[in-house]
């Protein structure tokens, strides 16, 4: 988990929560909030920064006062350049740190593996195996996002990490080194329910995760290490999620899924649902 000075949940509720970024307090939307009330009301009148969702998915940030455009947070010793976007997003995903540490520990377990990050986003789940060992090929299909996530390996020390850096469609990229014959020990994914390719490929998670999944299987038959799925698709729990990853992967690995809620906790030490989590890891001598 991070370092309270370096992320926290202050409060969430009607639909909002408030975190603190390193030194900035943000007032965000929150759709699983919207059921909640307020624990600390006094508590929002101290953020730096609100965000106002607009017809769309975008909208706009009111500031208060002058503050940086980008800036650095850490968990351990990953470091992650945060910036406001226009979709309310900063670049990170704090309920992701556990998931960081565990992909960490499985890397250091045993040999070096070689690893494959789909929708791999700025790359914290990247540098997370990279440090502790892993040769990475990290995916995303938008290129701006491919090198802010570059720009992280860069502050974190890990420039020279084995690391490939890919713009590409999920989809087209798996069945394309299915093609080649490519084997990964590992692979971790993080799907949003919808998304566009470089090309307008189209992703529905509902419809596109078994097959890519069972592709993914296919690229680590024999060898397979670890999974990690993560998603935050209504209707895609834990139980919901795991039951995809034991269908889809196959028989070809002695393994064990563990699914579990995502989730942050806020200084009240209520939790706030972030989405669901699947985690395989290899079991027995095979």
């Amino acid at each position: 988990m991070f370092q309270a000075d370096q992320y926290r949940l202050i409060d969430f509720g009607e639909g909002r929560r408030l975190e603190r970024f390193g030194a900035l307090v943000l007032d965000r939307p929150c759709p699983a909030a919207e059921s909640a009330a307020r624990a600390d009301p006094g508590a929002w009148a101290g953020a730096d920064a609100h965000f106002e969702r607009g017809p769309g998915q975008q909208g706009t940030w009111q500031c208060r006062g002058e503050l940086p455009e980008r800036w650095t947070i850490t968990h351990g010793p990953l470091a992650f350049e945060l910036k406001r976007t226009e979709f309310g997003h900063l670049g990170l995903f704090a309920e992701q740190a556990a998931n960081w540490d565990w992909i960490a520990g499985q890397v250091a377990a045993a040999e070096p593996p070689r690893v494959l990050n789909l929708f791999a986003y700025t790359g914290a789940a990247t540098l997370a195996a990279a440090a502790a060992g892993a040769q990475v090929v990290h995916v995303d299909a938008a290129g701006n996002i491919v090198a802010w996530a570059r720009h992280n390996a860069e502050l974190s020390g890990l420039a020279d990490a084995p690391v490939r850096w890919i713009t590409e469609d999920a989809m087209k990229f798996v069945k394309r080194e299915r093609k080649r014959g490519a084997e990964y020990d590992a692979v971790i994914l993080d799907p949003p329910s919808y998304g566009h390719g470089r090309r307008g490929e189209v992703w529905r998670l509902a419809r596109d995760l078994p097959r890519l999944l069972a592709t993914c299987g296919e690229l680590t038959a024999g060898r397979r290490r670890f999974v990690l799925l993560s998603a935050h698709t209504p209707k895609f729990g834990p139980d919901k999620l795991r039951d995809v990853v034991l269908q889809s992967l196959g028989q070809t690995d002695p393994g064990r899924a563990t699914a579990a809620e995502l989730t942050l906790c806020d200084a009240a030490g209520r939790k706030l649902p972030s989405g669901a989590v699947v985690r395989w890891e290899r079991s027995g001598d095979g």
